[in-house]
């Protein structure tokens, strides 16, 4: 494949990518295997991958403010815990290699699309109608979530974004888009972190995160516009209908 289609194919796949990252947290469903089929190798692949999807947090948080405006005190605590949880998880993979976790991700991914169709379904607990102590737990268990999901994206990273997601939708009453738009800054972040660990760390390929993001750049932009205008509940079924089928995947690769 010659340079001028390796980039035309790496933009495209970007788009596609932007799109899932923005929308659903599965980008990596289409940019990952896009490095791969271009030549890089897998380690050289995820790095570049991770860098890239920095355009995609980018564009998906310029096209969210709407939904983020009254909520950024929420989503700076919420992103706070995710990236203290994701840089301890990128230190516990320093001790525990990624492939011991391999046959327990299956089920995090089939539990978080199981999550996101029961969060559907909630009605919504008012604050006020509980007891303060009840409150407390609450937020408590909550916050812990956060922090422990953070860590499995640090860790592992797979379908990170969908899990957020479902944990999202369970402990907030916000709208699905504004539940979205909070996913997709607290990955932007966990990308960055990433990214400067790997640009003092590792090596990445440049050339190839420039056309790669330019798509992810416009696929983040457009994802957050079509949360605000698609049929909600079906939504959610595709992304947990994705989820299903990426944790069956796995499952199998990891078992057989």
């Amino acid at each position: 494949m010659s340079l001028f289609l390796t980039f035309i194919f790496l933009i495209a796949a970007g788009f596609v990518a932007g799109l899932l990252a923005s929308v659903a947290g599965l980008a990596s469903l289409a940019s990952y295997p896009a490095l791969l089929l271009v030549g890089l190798p897998p380690v050289l692949a995820n790095v570049t991958n991770t860098t890239a999807l920095i355009f995609s947090g980018i564009g998906s948080t310029m096209s969210s403010l709407r939904e983020l405006h009254g909520h950024w005190k929420k989503v700076a605590l919420f992103t706070f815990l995710a990236s203290c949880g994701s840089v301890a998880g990128s230190w516990l993979l320093l001790i525990a290699p990624a492939s011991s976790f391999e046959k327990i991700v299956p089920f995090f991914i089939f539990a978080a699309g199981l999550l996101l169709l029961l969060s559907s379904r909630k009605k919504g607990i008012s604050k006020n109608s509980l007891p303060t102590q009840a409150n407390i737990w609450i937020s408590l268990v909550s916050l812990i979530g956060i922090f422990f999901v953070g860590g499995y994206t640090g860790y592992f990273g797979a379908a990170g974004g969908v899990i957020f997601l479902a944990i999202l939708s369970l402990i907030t009453n916000d709208q699905f888009a504004t539940v979205n738009a909070m996913k997709n800054v607290i990955a932007f972040a966990g990308n960055l972190i990433a990214t400067l660990i790997f640009v003092f760390k590792t090596h990445v390929a440049w050339l190839m995160v420039v056309p790669l993001g330019f798509g992810l750049l416009i696929g983040g932009y457009l994802g957050p516009i079509i949360v605000r205008h698609a049929n909600i509940h079906l939504l959610r079924a595709l992304i947990a209908i994705a989820a299903f089928g990426l944790a069956s995947y796995l499952f199998i690769t990891a078992y057989f």
